[in-house]
């Protein structure tokens, strides 16, 4: 099944629960006014973001007088849809590539805040079987994330190392029918984007994402066969809010400490390159 019944089947099914999250929003409706002494909520997946919004709370937002509570997920679509039923008052999880497919896809109004791009996780190649893509066999199984955005960035990385090739013009929602050379004839497996992980012992390759692979064990930068490159890419994660909430206070207020040189040096520190500051 493609992205788009995956993500609206998603969205109606979290529309239909409140995830103990109701009473968690703090005021911020659309208007871009709250109580900026009220506690600001964010929704994120686990690795990095809820470590570093985490290690945020803990070491900096009593000092810069934020109340912030930090609300994990571990899939691509509950923290978009809270954020859009104001459930939480902002996000912390996905690139604009990402971002701007699901607003499509569901009518959705969710905007990046100005100044809040934080960090990239280098997309990687993974294998238990092969120390370079050159090695995969004839008819070799590579899983892919099935998630629009995510899969065409897989489908990219495997064509910038030489294994595959896109037709022209192929951009952010490719998918295997875009292929146009492909030697080795390998099969594609697309998996939602957390399943990839444990794929890895029924594929010969499986394209992770960062945080999948980091929750794994699993580094781009020690680990991974082929990953991508950090310089010019587009997939950087950043907070998100409702448009109208850009101006929350406590929002820009935690956009500032996420570019902080502290939260540089706890990603530097902590991922050793599995994990880049983009800022």
């Amino acid at each position: 099944m493609r992205n788009t019944a995956k993500i609206t089947t998603a969205v109606l099914a979290a529309g239909a629960l409140t995830f103990g999250l109701s009473a968690c929003g703090s005021g911020s409706s659309g208007s871009g006014k709250a109580d900026a002494d009220a506690t600001l909520t964010v929704a994120a997946t686990p690795t990095p973001q809820g470590e570093i919004l985490t290690y945020v709370k803990d070491n900096l937002a009593k000092k810069a007088g934020l109340k912030l509570e930090v609300k994990e997920f571990t899939d691509y679509v509950t923290p978009n849809t809270a954020v859009q039923q104001g459930q939480v008052d902002a996000n912390y999880f996905q690139h604009k590539p990402y971002l701007d497919d699901f607003n499509k896809k569901n009518g959705t109004d969710i905007v990046p805040v100005p100044g809040g791009t934080v960090h990239l996780e280098p997309l990687g190649v993974y294998s238990r079987g092969v120390k370079k893509l050159a090695d995969l066999k004839q008819g070799a199984s590579v899983a892919l994330p099935n998630d629009t955005t995510n899969e065409a960035r897989a489908l990219k990385l495997l064509e910038a190392n030489g294994v595959i090739k896109l037709k022209s013009g192929a951009g952010y929602d490719a998918t295997p029918k875009d292929v146009t050379s492909n030697p080795k004839n390998l099969k594609f497996k697309e998996l939602e984007a957390a399943q990839l992980p444990r794929s890895l012992g029924d594929v010969d390759a499986a394209v992770i994402n960062g945080n999948y692979a980091l929750e794994a064990k699993l580094s781009p930068a020690k680990d991974a066969i082929a990953a991508e490159a950090a310089k010019d890419n587009p997939y950087a994660n950043f907070l998100a809010v409702k448009k109208g909430n850009e101006n929350d206070p406590r929002v820009k207020k935690l956009a500032k400490l996420l570019t902080s040189p502290e939260v540089k040096k706890f990603i530097e520190d902590k991922y050793d390159g599995a994990v880049v500051p983009a800022f």
